[in-house]
């Protein structure tokens, strides 16, 4: 009796499967409008560099999303240029142009706009996440994705699928499977195609490779183009309407708490904290909405807006966990913090202002003779040079080019230039004016710089000649 019982059952469980491979093809084939490839071009002081990614569409309007990691933050939006979008396995010839909107402080997506032509092949992943909540995938259950092939290929697609090992907070919810599932920022599904996710980059597979040839020889490889993570549904959909206002992400709601650290569990522990975590403050910056609001060096935040910061794992994920939920509001928004301040508890009341100036929004200016760009000097470069407010001076050397003069005589990139020949540099307006003479006078022989690398000065003189 058990045993026909049993044989039933796997003949049920069999055909299952059958039906669900036969639908495979035709889910695939309409998952796939929900994915694009996406080409840009980034303009140096030397060149115009090529980037590919694989990015999802967001919504009918052609809003499409690219991963985080897809364009450098020492990047300014003017230097992006020539946006271009392919459909998968379609002649790469036939293009669509898009335009960037910028970078969501949060999720730390990338979103375009592709022009129209392209919008009716097109399906927003939202189609595909009917009725998705809060449930997550349970272990063992089989996920799919979809990668993309080189552009010498008509980034042809291809199916990956894997089943579901665990759920982990990193800290928003993301499940790890145990084989690739999908492109980095390309959705997952789970087999009867709804959205199960978008597949998250930075966790490829290692393996180690040993040479043949050369005895004891071993090269670390990684899978960049494949991951076999996702942020789950629920995590993801708000993010969808984040589109920026501006090209610069504004606004970023800042409250300047630098250096956040996970709290011990050993001292946990001892301060009595069941199945909570804490993050350390290791500095509270200057003119910052913590400082405004009485938060001090060391002070131990345990609770934002009222909720305990909870136990993760690792431990560092409660500092992801803390500055998450400061993302998700606005500058001007007033937010409770619960800090430990020795044994005492204390409640303190912060308005967000909007971030001060970021590296990728400063003024830049480039001196092709000279071989250098230098760039504005901004609150955060203050903050990792230990320099206080009235000490903000000078301008940053953000780039130098090989062989040039400034690079022959040393200038290194990152290095703050304080002076240059002899006269102190107040602002970015005063250096520019100051190289855009030595940089026009072809009978000069040379001039001096005077620098700060690693809180150390030094001289630097500078032949043109």
């Amino acid at each position: 009796m058990k045993l026909s019982f049993c044989r039933g059952l796997l003949a049920v469980l069999l055909l299952a499967g059958v039906a669900r491979a036969a639908d495979l093809p035709e889910l695939f084939k309409e998952r796939v409008k929900s994915v694009v490839a996406v080409e840009f071009f980034t303009e140096t002081e030397l060149d115009r560099r090529p980037t590919v990614t694989c990015a999802f569409v967001a919504d009918a309007a052609g809003t499409l999303v690219l991963p985080p990691d897809a364009v450098s933050g020492r990047v300014q939006p003017s230097q992006l240029k020539d946006f271009r979008v392919y459909i998968p396995g379609k002649p790469v010839g036939d293009f669509a142009h898009a335009v960037y909107l910028g970078q969501d402080a949060l999720s730390g997506w990338h979103f375009v706009r592709v022009e129209e032509k392209f919008r009716s092949q097109l399906t927003p992943v939202t189609a595909f996440a009917a009725g998705a909540g809060p449930a997550e995938p349970a272990m063992g259950s089989s996920v799919w994705g979809i990668g993309l092939r080189r552009k010498d290929e008509d980034f042809v697609p291809y199916l990956l699928s894997g089943d579901v090992s665990h759920i982990e907070s990193f800290p928003e919810r993301a499940a790890i499977a145990l084989a690739e599932v999908a492109a980095p920022g390309l959705p997952v599904f789970d087999r009867d195609g709804g959205l199960a996710g978008i597949a998250i980059g930075g966790f490829g597979s290692t393996f180690m490779q040993f040479s043949r040839t050369e005895r004891g020889s071993r090269v670390m490889l990684m899978n960049v183009e494949e991951s076999r993570v996702f942020y789950l549904t629920h995590e993801v959909l708000p993010w969808l309407g984040r589109v920026p206002s501006s090209v610069d992400g504004r606004p970023i709601p800042w409250l300047g708490a630098y250096g956040l650290q996970p709290m011990d569990p050993d001292v946990a522990a001892f301060l009595k904290l069941d199945n909570q975590s804490g993050c350390v403050v290791s500095e509270v910056l200057e003119n910052s909405p913590a400082q405004a609001a009485g938060m001090k060096d060391r002070d131990i935040i345990v609770a934002v807006g009222g909720q305990p910061v909870p136990r993760l794992k690792p431990d560092r994920v409660a500092v992801g966990y803390v500055e998450r939920e400061i993302g998700r509001r606005k500058p001007g928004d007033k937010l409770t913090l619960t800090v430990l301040r020795g044994s005492e508890r204390v409640e303190l009341t912060v308005t967000l202002a909007d971030e001060p100036k970021l590296q990728r929004e400063a003024d830049r200016k480039y001196f092709d003779r000279l071989g250098l760009t230098v760039r504005e000097f901004v609150y955060g470069d203050g903050v990792v040079r230990r320099a206080k407010l009235a000490e903000h001076r000078g301008v940053i050397a953000h780039f130098v080019k090989n062989n040039s003069p400034v690079g022959t005589a040393g200038l290194r990139t990152d290095d703050w230039i304080l002076e240059v020949d002899g006269t102190e540099v107040k602002t970015y307006a005063e250096a520019v004016a100051k190289l855009a003479v030595i940089e026009a006078d072809t009978g000069r022989a040379e001039f001096v710089l005077l620098i700060s690398r690693n809180n150390e000065t030094a001289v630097l003189r500078v032949k043109l000649k």
